[in-house]
């Protein structure tokens, strides 16, 4: 087997975890006219068919300002907008209706292909389209009647779930329905956070220009929570950029779990933003995307998977899988995305006013981002809360990053009676104390 078939195959196995977890979940897709004239376009509706063959659930919302924009140009017709808004007249409405539902007919034709030999060989995809957006007039705003611009009133979310429920993607197009027979012109981004928020949807994924969101030195934002997004929003100077996080941020706010921003652009994006640890772009979230809580029982697997590699390199003392559930209490843990990617452990000695710190371990592909100073902090609270006066840890290698951290090194005749009875002569760790400040 060559190199590359192995790389392959490791990549599935290492995604099959995503590929359970996302099975069964709603997902809601949005993506601006500019990715349907991409020449990449063909690969994401290629991903799209994999994600309904895995049992994702999919809403698509797309929009249409470039292919209006081109009608309106062929006709000879102005547009006005105000504050980046389109006013859309009665003749500029017929441009918008043949616009969006000529590509909403683009995207149907795209998504029914079944070719032999191409990555849609076999597939039997049903995609709904219907009138599940109420819409109503913008009106009049700072003295600007918008006319037949308007926003969303409400979203069929039960005629949706039927239809995902029965195995069809869903299609929405920017138009909405009024109750007296009117359409309306619509914003993609005020579609895609009412429905998203509507079907209770589990992610709401952005397709933008660029890799995610970018910040002030072009470097990708891999994750922020909605504070830090309300600051990017305010030092951007992008506007696409700008209207993709805020529409993300007001995701969030409006109860999605997580809302993520790719690139159209870049082949293989949405596959890689869903079933790989680190994704290809920016993910906003309503909680924390690295999450540092008290270890459970459920956990002992993935600590030992984490900690084995270090034992067997001597680095750390070997814990059972049986001694490991007996101290589980003594563990916090950092989760990213599901994963536990540093753990580290407090045993305490209440009557020496003491505690060991243990077991402090992250992973090799997170390592340098502070991780291990997080958990050593949140340990140290811990100790604090529980009346200890200092901290202590036993190490062979990482005497170096304990005195970074404020220990001092110790004499053995330092620890706690029952720690210098069980101290281990053969691997003859250093001893570090840190005093715990009072507050």
């Amino acid at each position: 087997m060559s190199s590359e078939s192995r790389q392959h195959i490791l990549w599935f196995r290492n995604s099959a975890p995503y590929i359970n977890a996302h099975r069964g979940r709603t997902f809601v897709l949005m993506f601006g006219g500019e990715a349907a004239q991409h020449p990449n376009f063909a690969n994401i509706i290629h991903d799209i068919a994999l994600l309904n063959s895995l049992g994702v659930r999919l809403i698509l919302i797309h929009g249409s300002r470039p292919q209006i924009d081109e009608r309106l140009q062929l006709a000879g017709h102005q547009s006005s907008f105000h504050d980046g808004v389109r006013v859309t007249d009665a003749a500029a409405l017929e441009h918008v209706k043949d616009a969006a539902g000529s590509l909403r007919a683009q995207i149907e034709a795209l998504l029914s292909m079944g070719l032999p030999n191409s990555p849609m060989q076999g597939s039997s995809i049903r995609v709904c389209s219907g009138n599940f957006v109420t819409a109503k007039p913008i009106g009049v705003v700072d003295g600007c009647d918008f006319l037949h611009t308007g926003k969303v009133r409400n979203i069929d979310a039960a005629g949706i779930r039927q239809n995902l429920d029965a195995g069809s993607i869903v299609l929405l197009s920017p138009l909405g329905y009024s109750p007296t027979g009117e359409i309306f012109n619509l914003s993609l981004e005020d579609i895609a956070v009412h429905t998203a928020a509507s079907v209770s949807a589990d992610k709401l994924v952005l397709f933008g220009a660029a890799q995610g969101f970018l910040d002030s030195n072009g470097e990708l934002v891999r994750q922020c929570d909605l504070n830090q997004a309300l600051d990017l929003t305010r030092a951007s100077g992008d506007p696409e950029q700008l209207r993709l996080l805020r529409t993300a941020r007001q995701g969030c706010t409006a109860g999605v779990a997580r809302c993520q921003i790719i690139s159209y652009a870049e082949n293989c994006a949405l596959l890689e933003e869903l079933f790989t640890h680190d994704g290809s772009g920016t993910l906003v979230g309503n909680d924390d995307y690295e999450q540092a809580r008290l270890a459970s029982i459920d956990d002992v697997g993935g600590i030992l998977e984490l900690i084995e590699p270090l034992e067997a390199e001597g680095v750390l003392l070997k814990r059972s899988r049986e001694l490991l559930e007996t101290e589980i209490n003594h563990f916090r843990i950092l989760e990213r995305d599901g994963r536990i990617i540093a753990c580290a452990a407090l045993y305490p000695y209440p009557e020496y006013g003491s505690g060991e710190i243990a077991c402090i371990v992250t992973h090799p592909d997170y390592r340098g981002s502070q991780r291990g100073e997080r958990l050593l902090a949140e340990l140290e609270a811990d100790a604090a809360r529980l009346g200890l006066h200092q901290v202590f840890v036993l190490t062979t290698q990482s005497a170096h990053w304990f005195l970074e951290q404020g220990f001092l090194e110790a004499e053995r005749t330092q620890l706690p009676e029952q720690k210098k009875s069980l101290y281990n002569l053969q691997r003859n760790s250093k001893v570090f104390i840190k005093t715990l400040s009072r507050s």
